[in-house]
């Protein structure tokens, strides 16, 4: 009984995260097609770029990635290209793993780890108490094949659609950048002080003299371990104690 109990609630909690993993899946298939584009004019083919999404699911790594693949460059430089535009997925992985019970398997934090983006990152933070990883795979179970499919479906279509159908189609991801942060951000005014701190940052290190020479990638880095620690000091976030004459 206690076993079914269990499995219960992990299929529970999966299915929550495929239910919140819904609205990135939309955001992703439309931002990964335009990707797709780009990627046709690296001469990738759909499987070719369903793999890529599969195993690289972050915008920016594969932005600089078929980039630098169209310009035909050595193996070495993609590489490392791409693990500087992801660099900071090493840090939001280790930020989500604390939020995991001290007894969740190590097997089960690199599975989540490997799945971590901005969005899913952002929905698995709001949820109070201790997070499942199961939550996670529910959302990357819906997530990744649509950003996958995404791509694939961008390369298909490449050359077909106009230069502007296909810059208005990157709007997607600050809709779901907004659907993201606009829930805790009405519940909490610290929050919505930092999110708004984060924009004015973001900006001012983008024309900066000094930070404004530096890659996306590592500005973000940066910005993400200020701002989390000011917010961190001056707001920390005070754990639920249940109540134990309940």
């Amino acid at each position: 009984m206690m076993e079914e109990r269990i499995e219960m609630t992990r299929r529970t909690v999966f299915m929550e995260g495929v239910h919140d993993g819904v609205p990135i899946a939309l955001g992703y298939f439309v931002v990964a097609f335009t990707l797709g584009i780009l990627a046709k004019t690296a001469c990738l083919s759909a499987w070719q770029g369903f793999v890529t999404s599969a195993v690289n699911i972050a915008s920016a790594g594969e932005y600089a990635g078929f980039t630098v693949i169209a310009a035909q460059a050595p193996y070495l430089e993609i590489a490392v290209l791409t693990l500087v535009a992801n660099a900071r997925y090493f840090l939001m992985a280790a930020a989500l793993t604390q939020r995991f019970s001290p007894e969740t398997p190590l097997v089960h934090r690199l599975a989540v780890s490997f799945g971590v983006t901005d969005e899913i990152f952002g929905i698995t933070v709001a949820r109070g108490g201790a997070v499942s990883p199961y939550y996670n795979y529910g959302a990357m179970a819906i997530s990744v094949p649509a950003w996958s499919a995404g791509t694939s479906a961008g390369i298909l279509a490449g050359g077909i659609l106009p230069a502007a159908a296909v810059s208005a189609l990157s709007v997607a991801l600050y809709g779901m950048f907004v659907w993201v942060i606009l829930p805790p951000a009405k519940k909490s005014r610290p929050i919505a002080g930092m999110v708004i701190l984060s924009f004015v940052l973001s900006l001012a290190a983008t024309y900066a003299p000094v930070t404004g020479q530096l890659s996306g990638g590592t500005r973000t880095i940066l910005l993400t371990l200020l701002i989390a620690g000011v917010g961190a000091a001056l707001f920390p976030v005070r754990e639920e104690k249940e109540d134990d004459h309940a």
